[in-house]
């Protein structure tokens, strides 16, 4: 009990000054996530309100949002058009069982999104999130072997500097090696990883890297050495997000496709960051040109407002699975409490009207390549090691630091301070700028983070 009365005592003395109606009486009892809670216990960052591209923050500093929440918000913050239709709906059906019965909404938003995926991804299943998506995406895969009389395939292909969300199945298949390592007594058998396309070569390059497309060519011997048979799907992010967007090498994805259609592998496209516009087309896959069997989403399909995930799956494979059971029977054993609940639906018709309304795809792509441009302005500053990007989203690797990790924060911390806030990992900046942003916006969050990296390198030498 002492140490936490002291704890509290530091919270309050760095909160003395502040507008206590935004602070809560105690931080000690929240486990926040992915945070180190200690140091942000005695220096705390709340973000106290939101409205289009700006939040405020405890201390009523207005900062630009420059990754659009995490990835999430591409349409701005405060949307009245979702929150009327989120309010409409909790005022007709707040909830209904998802199990044998269901309500017109999810029906309607299925339709719809289905008219924005590639080929013949048609058959929607919903989730509460983009990790629920990923391990529903990997059940499906399996159960589509199975249902074909494929069972022996149980072999998952992921790639090393993934990130696929923090349940089972999404760490497995992940190759951020903190997450792989904290847990790696419970993960998934038979997972095996591709090398990254992270590579030396590929320094400041706005686009896809020239090289690099051979290392596809690492599910090809993964295929020779452990039998094509035996694995079910191969999973990718089209442009790695959370470490770092790592662009694809021109031709990579479309050798995995080759690889996957040789050996009756389910290709499967973690589109939970580039889905609905990032990439500037509707989904990377469109983008690159590249269809996946099955593909999942979540984050902007509802703008962030309420979670929601989904998995997007070829007509066959929803065939496959259905019509080899018996009629009457449960098909897939698999779903969630919260699978496309009202009010999540309600936001996600809300943001497809958003989408039609506002032309935002095309919004995405004229926007980009002064983006593109804009970020690459920042080359030459000292502290920067490197900086990618495609279309509204982009990478600023931050030189080490004694060890990984230590310069992005520091770095971020210094950036947040010069009034823009965004999504830092180990040693990189992730910037997704928000798809409603005009040209004024991508230069106030280029103008503060030249500031923010700026006053770092300063703060080294001092």
């Amino acid at each position: 009990m002492k140490s936490r009365i002291k704890l509290t005592k530091k919270i309050k003395t760095n909160m003395s000054s502040e507008n206590k109606t935004t602070i809560p009486n105690s931080l000690n009892e929240h486990w926040m996530p992915f945070t180190s809670n200690k140091s942000f216990k005695e220096s705390p960052r709340l973000i106290t309100e939101a409205k289009g591209a700006y939040m405020k923050n405890h201390h009523g500093k207005t900062l630009i949002d420059g990754s659009s929440g995490l990835f999430c918000n591409p349409l701005g913050h405060g949307r009245k058009e979702i929150i009327s239709a989120i309010t409409k709906q909790l005022e007709t059906l707040d909830y209904t069982q998802p199990f044998q019965q269901g309500f017109g909404g999810s029906f309607e938003l299925a339709t719809r999104i289905s008219k924005h995926t590639p080929g013949n991804l048609n058959r929607i299943f919903y989730t509460i999130c983009g990790s629920t998506a990923v391990d529903t995406a990997i059940k499906i895969a399996i159960a589509f072997h199975k249902a074909k009389g494929d069972g022996k395939r149980f072999r998952v292909v992921g790639r090393e500097r993934a990130y696929h969300g923090m349940n089972i199945g999404g760490t497995s298949v992940g190759g951020m090696v903190n997450n792989v390592k904290a847990f790696a007594s419970i993960l998934m058998p038979g997972v095996l990883h591709m090398r990254h396309t992270h590579l030396p070569e590929h320094k400041f390059v706005s686009g896809q890297p020239e090289t690099g497309a051979e290392l596809a060519d690492d599910l090809e011997r993964f295929a020779m050495n452990f039998g094509g048979e035996n694995i079910a799907a191969c999973i990718v992010e089209p442009v790695a997000g959370s470490t770092g967007t790592l662009v694809p090498p021109k031709g990579y994805l479309q050798r995995l496709r080759e690889i996957c259609d040789k050996h009756g592998i389910l290709l499967i496209f973690d589109e939970v960051i580039t889905g609905w516009g990032r990439m500037g087309s509707e989904f990377a896959a469109q983008e690159f040109g590249v269809t996946p069997d099955i593909m999942t989403m979540a984050k902007a399909t509802t703008n962030g407002i309420s979670p929601m995930g989904v998995v997007a799956c070829k007509e066959e494979i929803y065939d496959g699975i259905v019509d080899n059971a018996p009629k009457g029977t449960i098909e897939l054993f698999h779903g969630y409490t919260y699978s496309g609940i009202p009010i999540s639906v309600a936001a996600g018709l809300a943001v497809q009207d958003i989408f039609e309304k506002e032309n935002i795809f095309k919004r995405v792509k004229e926007l980009s390549p002064y983006f593109q441009e804009a970020i690459f302005s920042l080359k030459d500053l000292e502290a920067v090691e490197n900086i990618r990007g495609y279309a509204l989203m982009a990478g600023i690797d931050i030189k080490m630091d004694q060890k990984p990790g230590k310069a992005g924060f520091t770095c971020w911390t210094h950036c947040y301070e010069a009034g823009v806030n965004f999504k830092a990992t180990g040693d990189c900046l992730i910037i997704a700028p928000m798809f409603i942003s005009e040209k004024k916006h991508i230069d106030e969050i280029v103008d503060k983070l030249k500031t923010g990296i700026t006053n770092y390198s300063k703060s080294k030498k001092n």
